[in-house]
């Protein structure tokens, strides 16, 4: 069995925490211009399975010069790595992404959104349930102020009664979501981060295009010029953008944090990309940011600072992969 503490790397001479929050802050930051960037793409005529699907790709190819890179010599660390590599990919990318578009079509976006950024109550359940030790007072505290942000930046009506199949879905998004923090947070026998990122991403696109090509979602592309701020510009312009840095800047920053700061921690800074996603789409898309949502970002960072506060952080344990 193989335990994920938090602290235990940095004590070790691994990056300090200090490192860890700037990873986890450029992967919340960058997240967050997904959303600002793949709105002109929707409109224009691409479905999300399929933009999401280019994102992948896009990104992985973007980060294969550094995964060769940051593998020479090493090559057999990806091997010994395989079931981290598959899981990010399968699970932690591809399964996501595809429960979180299927429950949007059944569901409210933000209802959705809701249930699939609990990821971090799960790790928190999870460790409770498997260590059988209640989570300290500073946890559960966080957990609460960190989930009532959430809701505020999100909009308070985003909890409505609806599809059960759409909310099955969700849930199983915020499931693949926990897990991608699980398997980041992992040594993963030697593998550099930017190489978790790029193969995951690498193997994750063929599953979305299948995923498509069965017709499971929809799966459509526009390629004619679109209307990006305001200005009519080609279509791989604003898809280049959040493959690089909505994709592939963030999904390696986010493991990197993880790796350092452990799943938990790093879960629940995740939840500032709500934050930053509204930040960006009031900066570049001119939609509203209310008191409200200012408000509930304050409290999620209450949550983070209540969470980083417990010294003595307990992470999920979960099987050794075999390797």
């Amino acid at each position: 069995m193989t335990s994920f503490g938090t602290g235990r790397r940095a004590r070790m001479g691994s990056p300090s925490r200090t490192t860890g929050l700037i990873a986890a802050g450029v992967s919340f930051l960058s997240f967050g211009t997904s959303g600002a960037f793949v709105k002109p793409l929707l409109e224009a005529g691409w479905s999300p399975t399929a933009a999401v699907t280019a994102r992948a790709f896009t990104a992985g190819l973007v980060l294969l010069p550094f995964v060769l890179w940051s593998l020479r010599g090493r090559w057999a660390s990806l091997w010994h790595a395989r079931w981290a590599v598959l899981g990010m990919g399968l699970v932690g990318v591809a399964v996501t992404q595809v429960l979180y578009f299927a429950a949007i079509q059944r569901i409210p976006v933000a209802t959705a959104l809701l249930i699939e950024f609990l990821a971090p109550l799960l790790l928190v359940g999870f460790t409770w349930a498997v260590s059988r030790k209640t989570p300290a007072p500073v946890v559960l505290i966080g957990s609460v102020l960190a989930v009532g942000g959430l809701v505020l930046v999100i909009g308070p009506g985003a909890i409505q009664a609806v599809d059960p199949i759409g909310l099955a879905a969700a849930f199983g998004a915020a499931i693949g979501c926990a897990v991608y923090f699980v398997i980041a947070a992992r040594p993963n026998n030697g593998l550099p981060p930017v190489a978790l990122a790029g193969a995951g991403l690498l193997l994750a696109a063929p599953v979305l295009a299948l995923v498509g090509a069965l017709g499971l979602l929809p799966f459509t592309a526009s390629f004619d010029d679109l209307v990006l701020f305001d200005t009519r510009t080609a279509w791989w312009v604003p898809l280049l953008v959040v493959a690089v840095i909505g994709t592939a800047l963030a999904y390696a920053s986010g493991i990197t944090a993880s790796g350092i700061l452990g799943s938990r921690l790093a879960s629940f800074i995740g939840l500032l990309e709500v934050v930053s996603a509204s930040m960006f789409a009031w900066l570049l898309l001119g939609e509203e940011l209310s008191p409200l949502q200012l408000f509930g970002g304050l409290l999620i960072l209450a949550g983070i600072a209540s969470v980083r506060a417990e010294r003595e952080q307990v992470e999920p344990v979960v099987p050794a992969a075999v390797g």
